[in-house]
């Protein structure tokens, strides 16, 4: 079961930066403002994936990482709310 766990939460991480990296690059390609702030709401989607890799496959019962997770996808979804409202033309 642990390692079926090793792989689902890994191919969580490489999905969430795989998605990251495009959206930069597109964002780099094109400059739409839009994308910058999508590209920031993966950073942090991608630091809460990396913290839920740790939290439930590496230290599943010496750590707690919950509330360091819960505070990046929470800072995750500000960025891509804030470039929904005040970028979105």
């Amino acid at each position: 079961m642990l390692t079926f766990e090793f792989i689902l939460y890994g191919l969580a991480v490489l999905t969430s930066v795989g998605c990251m990296l495009l959206l930069f690059r597109a964002y780099a390609a094109t400059g739409a403002r839009l994308l910058l702030w999508s590209a920031l709401c993966f950073v942090c989607l991608s630091i809460n994936n990396v913290l839920l890799f740790f939290d439930l496959v590496v230290f599943p019962t010496q750590l707690d990482l919950r509330p360091y997770r819960l505070i990046a996808a929470l800072a995750g979804l500000l960025f891509l709310l804030y470039g929904f409202i005040w970028e979105a033309e």
